[in-house]
């Protein structure tokens, strides 16, 4: 990718992210369905069978670009997590429509400074540009909150693409309020894609529950 393209990549980003940003901030509570296995589907995500290798995932959609919809689920986290103890992001994923592009799908870690909250992007996907991701087929993203994974802590005040050991050195007494895996892509293009075996810390979520 060239580096205008590239400039044009993380500007179209920007743009995605403020925008999901707002909206999920604004209706916090629309569209939410809690589960008993620890994690909470929002707006345009559903339990869906088989999951991989197993009985059941979950899978999250976005369409668009006009009207705009988006799918995540929620995942708790305990009371009074701090930053720099939130260690282990992972997930099966697998891409039924379209790819990775515009930062989605990811993780997000929604941080509290003491005063307002805001949000660390874990992105899945190749990097640095998190596109080209296969589809049909389950992969794993690996941990994504491993200290020398490339985070985006930009609305926080650092930058869109730096360690998160950087990130935990700096900011790691933020408390983590929630953690989101989310799919918003569909500004660009449909996007549809099956979760499984979701790790967030210790908690793996199976979606069996």
């Amino acid at each position: 990718m060239s580096r205008h393209h590239r400039r044009v990549h993380r500007l179209l980003l920007v743009v995605a992210l403020t925008g999901l940003s707002s909206l999920a901030i604004a209706s916090p509570s629309v569209g939410k369905r809690t589960n008993g296995g620890g994690y909470t589907l929002v707006q345009n995500a559903t339990l869906v069978s088989p999951g991989d290798a197993s009985p059941r995932g979950a899978e999250a959609s976005s369409t668009g670009p006009d009207p705009f919809t988006w799918g995540a689920i929620d995942f708790a986290v305990p009371p009074g997590l701090k930053l720099r103890r939130l260690t282990n992001l992972s997930t099966d994923y697998k891409f039924v429509v379209g790819s990775c592009w515009g930062g989605s799908p990811r993780f997000e870690a929604w941080v509290n400074d003491g005063t307002s909250t805001r949000k660390i992007f874990f992105y899945i996907g190749p990097p640095p540009d998190y596109t080209g991701c296969a589809s049909a087929v389950y992969l794993t993203s690996g941990n994504l909150a491993a200290p020398t994974s490339q985070v985006d802590a930009s609305q926080i005040g650092g930058s869109a693409y730096e360690p998160y050991s950087d990130v935990q050195a700096r900011f790691g007494d933020y408390t983590v309020t929630k953690v989101t895996l989310g799919v918003d892509g569909g500004w660009y293009s449909n996007q549809t894609v099956d979760f499984d075996n979701t790790v967030v810390n210790q908690q793996l979520v199976t979606y069996e529950g």
